[in-house]
């Protein structure tokens, strides 16, 4: 990549600017930029979306004085709107889902107008997409985008950047191999979520072309015909014997998984050309532990079917599924959490591991959290990239570890032998 920024956008109306701030996770996002940053920090932010009563609402609704944050008007696919908001901040936040029914024009907006971009996008087929479209473009204005900058792949990408630079003090070298387990979690969907999934396994069927992106591990390396040795995603129970623990697998695992091998990709294969990355959860030894993996595995398997077909789909969405602006109340995000365990090999048969932590429902509570810093360390830190399509890793960092760490409530912590 090219790492020179083309546009400079330091003189710029805003720093950042939340595109559909109405949204279940977007107006989490405008509740956080306004009580870590308010109105009399360094931050200029503004809100947009296509509803101006509707976004005044949410200023409203959480006690922000309307003449606070500027309300900015655009539809997803009115690229003259979108192309005024992108010229006028350093940053777009888009938390407009599913992103490939509305997430294409504000990228093609922010790349043309050499603004940086995040976005919460787990929709494999939709962000392969855009780089082949903009990253040429990107790279030539300077714009930074970066997707995927949520519970889907931060704590997968940063923790395994954490754990290696860790292990480069240890070892003197990286990790040829990391497993990510989930030891518990606490959260629920949002219906902006559940629609982005159905979207993807829609478009999955529908396009035998969109389902090989989707299920190759490599999908997201520049060359997407590098093959290194992962294989497809684990779809069973496994025990596995370097840990000593029942596996079921882990749903997120298709983006995290992908995400850090294109940080390994665009990173120079820091982590090693033969650098292998798993997640799963895992259950525990015994039979108890076979047991839970089991009915986890069960309960995985019969919702990707039932979603996989119309009928079923469609009762799942009218009767049980939140629908989208609906999602877990406040009580419950603030109950949530998640405690995730990497474990890293080198080649001469050292170990490292490391525990992940957030104190809020990975989904909403520490994800819009997550999305936030991550624009902010766009718009306000010194980091030594230029335009294209990066992950947060790569972009990001060491900066961006450490706003978490400060402000997010997500820990990265060495774990003790």
């Amino acid at each position: 990549m090219i790492m020179n920024q083309t546009y400079s956008n330091n003189y710029r109306n805003f720093d950042i600017i939340v595109h559909g701030a109405s949204g279940f996770t977007g107006k989490l996002v405008v509740e956080y930029l306004w009580k870590k940053y308010g109105e009399n920090s360094d931050l200029k932010w503004g809100i947009s979306g296509r509803n101006h009563a509707k976004l005044k609402s949410v200023l409203s609704s959480l006690d922000i004085p309307p003449q606070s944050v500027q309300i900015l008007i655009a539809e997803s696919h009115d690229s003259g709107a979108l192309d005024k908001i992108a010229s006028q901040t350093k940053v777009v936040i888009s938390t407009v889902g599913p992103y490939a029914k509305y997430g294409s024009q504000l990228v093609k907006s922010c790349v043309t107008q050499g603004t940086d971009y995040c976005d919460l996008a787990g929709e494999l087929q939709w962000v392969r997409k855009m780089i082949d479209e903009h990253q040429e473009g990107a790279v030539k204005s300077g714009a930074r985008i970066i997707t995927s900058c949520g519970f889907d792949s931060i704590p997968s990408d940063i923790g395994v950047f954490f754990l290696q630079n860790e292990s480069d003090k240890l070892y003197m070298k990286p990790c040829f191999k990391i497993k990510l387990l989930v030891k518990s979690m606490s959260g629920g969907p949002s219906g902006g979520t559940i629609a982005s999934m159905m979207n993807q396994l829609i478009e999955g069927k529908q396009d035998k072309t969109i389902a090989r992106i989707i299920s190759n591990p490599y999908t997201l390396n520049p060359s997407t015909q590098y093959r290194g040795p992962d294989k497809r995603d684990q779809t069973s129970v496994k025990y596995d014997k370097e840990l000593k623990t029942w596996t079921a697998p882990f749903v997120m695992a298709i983006v995290n998984t992908r995400v850090v091998r294109r940080t390994n990709a665009i990173m120079n294969f820091s982590y090693g050309e033969n650098f292998s990355y798993t997640e799963a959860v895992s259950s525990g030894a015994g039979l108890r532990g076979l047991f839970k993996a089991i009915i986890a595995t069960f309960f995985i398997g019969i919702f990707l079917v039932a979603s996989s077909i119309k009928i079923t789909r469609n009762l799942l969405l009218k009767y049980f599924l939140p629908k989208p602006g609906q999602g877990p109340n406040k009580m419950q995000r603030e109950k949530g959490f998640y405690n995730l365990i990497m474990h890293g090999f080198t080649d001469d048969g050292d170990k490292i591991s490391i525990k992940i932590t957030g104190d809020s429902d990975p989904g909403y509570g520490s994800t819009s959290k997550m999305l936030a810093e991550s624009a902010v360390c766009l718009a306000l830190d010194s980091l030594n990239i230029g335009g294209g399509f990066w992950t947060p890793a790569s972009s990001m960092g060491n900066k961006l570890l450490a706003r978490l760490s400060k402000n997010a409530g997500i820990k990265f912590e060495i774990q003790k032998k």
